[in-house]
């Protein structure tokens, strides 16, 4: 199949030959219908959580402003700021991945105007970004377009959008209704029209997802959108069990590292108090005229 990318050793080294890294126009191409491996995505926050997806061969790494919930302890998105996202997509960039690095705009960055947009996604860009992600539909596109025309690639996000929890009345799946579903294809449309290179559909259900990317010419990533899109994204934590709040529906653990996290530290926790810990193996000796001199 066209666009796989080889799994890659822990130290960077590919394990297949001929790995190059993911551009927005590689991505832009690969549309199932076309023969292409569904598109793989997963958030990373730093510098380890990068270095380790990109090991894995991933193909775009999404630092997410699901950071907010995930890392930073807060109760939703709307809490990061730009200087936030660019700190952390700075951490992912220094993993040198291969992956195509994914900077998300987070809540009022893009609000407020074509220039205030601008502005922003060149930050997240100059942090080592490659493309910028951003929410919503029709309303967007002027934003879109100024973003684009200033040669930054668009990733487009439709369905349930984190930064509108408020006014969607909470998390809650969209273009349940006919008449919004109606909406979201024409949202759609709207964002390739304009020109966002790929589009996030999240929180959808699974009929509407597969008629949107049936209809669109540029790939479409889904998050509990059902098996139809041309690639999938998860979260991070979510995936290897790291996470402290209820998995959603569309989640998939594939590890739970955090019990093992828990019980590593605690295993050390034990070894200080009992004076296990640091042994021989862990000192530094001193030379016998130093231990000599200082009574040791």
């Amino acid at each position: 199949m066209a666009g796989r990318r080889e799994t890659r050793t822990p130290g960077g080294q590919p394990q297949g030959v001929g790995v190059a890294a993911t551009t927005v126009p590689e991505v832009r191409r690969r549309k199932r219908a076309s023969g292409a491996d569904p598109l793989v995505m997963v958030t990373a926050y730093d510098e380890p959580s990068a270095r380790l997806c990109d090991a894995a061969g991933v193909d775009l790494l999404l630092v997410g402003d699901s950071v907010a919930n995930t890392v930073l302890g807060y109760d939703d998105t709307l809490q990061v700021t730009i200087d936030d996202m660019a700190r952390h997509t700075a951490a992912v960039a220094r993993a040198k991945p291969e992956a195509l690095v994914v900077g998300d705009l987070p809540w009022l960055s893009y609000h407020t105007g074509v220039a205030d947009a601008v502005r922003n996604a060149a930050i997240l860009v100059r942090a080592g970004a490659g493309c910028v992600k951003l929410e919503g539909g029709a309303v967007r596109t002027p934003v879109v377009r100024g973003i684009i025309d200033a040669e930054i690639p668009v990733m487009g996000h439709l369905g349930l959008t984190p930064q509108s929890v408020h006014a969607m009345g909470g998390y809650r799946v969209q273009g349940r209704e006919l008449e919004d579903a109606k909406r979201l294809l024409e949202d759609a449309h709207a964002l390739e029209d304009a020109g966002c290179f790929a589009l996030v559909l999240e929180g959808v259900p699974d009929v509407l997802a597969a008629r949107i990317t049936a209809a669109l010419a540029i790939p479409t990533i889904g998050i509990g959108a059902g098996p139809s899109t041309d690639g999938q994204v998860l979260v991070f934590h979510d995936l290897l069990g790291l996470g402290n709040r209820p998995l959603a529906k569309f989640v998939r653990e594939y590890a739970r590292i955090g019990p093992l996290v828990t019980e590593a530290i605690g295993r050390f926790a034990a070894d200080v108090r009992s004076g296990s810990f640091p042994g021989p193996d862990e000192t530094y000796r001193a030379s016998d005229e130093l231990r000599e001199a200082f009574g040791g």
